[in-house]
């Protein structure tokens, strides 16, 4: 298999990652890149993708393991590498696969992290102002913490999977997974200031070639390509931004929005079935991780506020 088949196979395997399997762009942009870390690595060695064994997987995968990559880039890394093998046996391109008694490394999974409501507070007072982009700032911080979407979910936002009138959102989740969101009081002011008052129509009086409609709830402000739907990296440096102007530090990504979402739910008595269908988990053990964080919240409330919490030691 020469080098042009492969770039051919691995535009083959793209599409079937996202027609056949309905990967997310960003699971497929890093499954794909994943592929190519470990192409260069076979062409340095030396290996022909047809010729690939078992063995060359697994000394790739303890390569990753070698290199301190997180645990995480490794899982990703085999999961692509055996996909990718899959699809060529499956296609007939090669006679057996060699990824696939290749196993997959364990992610010890950690707790998610969740901030305390004041600081939550504090960074979605964070954008001020009348311009665009505050105004833009401000709806999507709202939105991240407010509905609990992954930064994915927000960026794919259009137009029309927004209900003002109802306080609703339309989201399509992990592959391609359709489900309702409400939306609180302040998420839903800060989207009407964004996309009815001067705010998104400013932004869009910036394009280049006015004749071409966008769709995105939420533009780019600067850069080369203002008025264009804000990119997953964009969206990111928004909150980061707003993270470091209030002190959060590089702590805060907007995960942990999710999850303050999830855990704050939680801690004011929503039912754990409600809060997975909000976050879109499709199994609900992926929910339960948060009801440990809760539980230690709920600790910490009781403790500072039940004037029994404490033992009084008395004088015998």
């Amino acid at each position: 298999m020469n080098e042009s088949a492969t770039i051919i196979e691995l535009k083959n395997f793209q599409k079937w990652l996202t027609e056949e399997r309905e990967r997310t762009a960003s699971t497929v942009s890093e499954y794909l890149r994943d592929l190519n870390r470990f192409l260069d690595w076979l062409t340095n060695g030396g290996d022909q993708l047809k010729t690939v064994q078992q063995s060359d997987i697994t000394a790739y995968v303890a390569h990753l393991k070698g290199s301190d990559r997180a645990p995480s880039t490794v899982k990703r890394a085999t999961v692509a590498i055996r996909s990718f093998f899959r699809f060529l046996a499956v296609e007939k391109m090669i006679e057996t696969d060699p990824g696939a008694s290749v196993e997959v490394p364990n992610v010890p999974r950690g707790l998610p992290k969740a901030l305390p409501l004041q600081q939550i507070e504090s960074l979605l007072a964070s954008p001020v102002g009348d311009d665009p982009a505050s105004h833009r700032d401000k709806a999507i911080l709202e939105v991240l913490y407010g509905c609990g979407l992954r930064i994915g979910e927000l960026v794919a936002l259009e137009l029309v999977d927004v209900d003002l009138d109802g306080r609703l959102l339309r989201v399509f989740g992990k592959g391609r997974r359709e489900r309702i969101v409400p939306l609180g009081g302040p998420a839903s002011d800060a989207l009407e200031q964004w996309i009815d008052g001067i705010g998104r129509k400013a932004v869009l009086d910036l394009r280049l070639h006015q004749q071409i409609a966008e769709d995105h709830v939420f533009l780019s402000v600067g850069g080369p390509k203002p008025g264009t739907g804000i990119s997953r990296r964009g969206a990111w440096m928004v909150v980061r931004g707003h993270g470091n102007r209030v002190g959060l530090g590089p702590e805060l990504t907007p995960h942990v929005l999710r999850h303050s979402c999830a855990t704050h739910m939680l801690v004011n008595g929503a039912d754990i079935r409600y809060v997975q269908q909000l976050l879109g988990h499709r199994s609900i053990s992926n929910t339960q991780r948060y009801t440990a964080l809760r539980d230690e919240e709920i600790r910490k409330i009781y403790d500072r506020s039940h004037p029994r919490a404490e033992v009084q030691l008395q004088d015998k």
